[in-house]
Formats: structure tokens, C-alpha cells, sequence
């Protein structure tokens, strides 16, 4: 996995939890829910980065 991609696929995850956390301190179910997206989004780059490194060998 190309350290760069690696890194935007945890800056992904790391938004999306803070987003999750900001949105139920202050009871936003839509910023909840937006922070869960951006973690599957993180989930999903690195799974398919992993995925292109098991097959590149």
C-alpha cells in the first residue's frame, strides 16, 4: 500500500470518529452519522489498498 493512500485512508478514519464523537457530545444525529461515513470510507480505501498489495505479489 503506497504510504500516501495508507494516510489518507487513516486521516479518513481519524475525521470520521471525531465527527461521530463532536456529533454525539452536542445530540447531532446527522453529524453521527456523517462521521460513521467517513469512517467507512477510510475502512473501505484501505481494504481496497490491502487488496491491490496481495495481489501485486
Amino acid at each position: 500500500m503506497s504510504s500516501e493512500k495508507k494516510a489518507k485512508a487513516k486521516t479518513e478514519q481519524v475525521k470520521g470518529k471525531a465527527k461521530e464523537a463532536v456529533g454525539r457530545a452536542v445530540g447531532n444525529e446527522r453529524l453521527t452519522a456523517e462521521g460513521r461515513v467517513d469512517q467507512a470510507k477510510g475502512d473501505a480505501r484501505q481494504a481496497k489498498e490491502k487488496a491491490k498489495d496481495v495481489f501485486k505479489h
